[in-house]
């Protein structure tokens, strides 16, 4: 079971031994794979929209569904019927436009058989109808003539409640979720361990300490990124003032506080991604990297669309 304890009044967590030693014949591994690195809605430039995939032993979580994943999961060499869960963390359209169509992806390619869980914050459930309700006469006829399955009773959206808790557990992952602030919208870091040891994915989130004891011991965090002078340019390309970009830099962490996160947490490995501005061709790696090396000493990843980065 979750062992709980109370850190700056959420709860933090200490994970439990989860699983037995895989023997050496049925090993596989585990690695995450970068399928989206750029943070925002919009589309261009040489990174996709936000989403992730965790492979356990061949079986695939989608962590965000930014649009391009379909595109993405493919290039990456994924397998449409080893997925078994997604995991949405909030509810920007960055972050989920695509979760319908890559459902629908999935089911076109008669991968979609078994039971998939969807979660994340409220919303869920109603988003997996309304896809379904926008699509049906597509869905209906494809049925009737194609002898398909029907996707709709094999997808199931999960509304969370906004408090630390335990999201679901399966004989290759445990999976964890942790409020953090990213107003006005709730958003989910999620954490998963698996036999081979544990990834941290913040969402989107301004500085937030709790999400340092979240991530205790993690082997890989992978935590959004803002890089301020990117800001302002991005500020003068969107034709917004003050309050627009106030709000990015309220709603985002910057490269040094992210430094500071996985110092405090300890991780093994800090990998940088949804870039915020993320398709800025002069904001060089260095650049990105530069704030986070003053807090954190470990090794430095920033990150790439399709990059692996094994679980160890």
């Amino acid at each position: 079971m979750l062992q709980l304890g109370l850190v700056a009044g959420v709860a933090a967590y200490a994970p439990a031994p989860l699983f037995a030693q895989s023997t050496a014949a049925d090993a596989s591994g585990a690695k995450l794979v970068l399928l989206g690195t750029k943070g925002g809605p919009r589309v261009g430039g040489t990174r996709s929209n936000p989403a992730n995939a965790l492979v356990v032993d061949g079986s695939i979580y989608v962590i965000d569904t930014g649009m391009g994943v379909s595109a993405q999961f493919v290039k990456a060499g994924l397998d449409f019927r080893k997925l078994k869960a997604i995991f949405i963390s909030h509810m920007h359209s960055d972050h989920e436009l695509e979760f319908g169509n890559f459902l629908y992806n999935n089911w076109v390619t008669n991968s979609l058989t078994n039971p998939i869980h969807a979660y994340g914050p409220k919303g869920m459930d109603e988003m997996v109808r309304d896809y379904w309700a926008l699509n049906h006469l597509d869905i209906d006829t494809r049925i009737a003539d194609e002898g398909r399955v029907d996707p709709r009773e094999l997808v199931h959206g999960h509304d969370l409640q906004f408090v630390p808790q335990q999201v679901m557990q399966d004989d290759k992952v445990r999976v964890s979720a942790l409020p953090t602030p990213h107003k006005p919208l709730h958003n989910f870091a999620y954490r998963f361990d698996t036999p081979y040891g544990s990834v941290v994915y913040s969402g989107d989130t301004s500085y937030y300490e709790p999400l340092a004891e979240f991530a205790k011991g993690a082997d890989v965090l992978v935590h959004e990124a803002l890089y301020v002078p990117g800001v302002d340019a991005l500020t003068k390309r969107a034709r917004g003032g003050e309050a627009f970009r106030n709000h990015i830099i309220n709603a985002h962490t910057t490269t040094d506080e992210v430094g500071k996160i996985a110092q405090l947490a300890g991780v093994k490995k800090l990998v940088m991604s949804h870039f915020v501005p993320g398709d800025m061709e002069w904001i060089t790696d260095d650049m990105w990297r530069e704030g986070a090396a003053r807090h954190y000493s470990g090794e430095i990843i920033v990150g790439r669309d399709l990059q692996e980065i094994p679980v160890s």
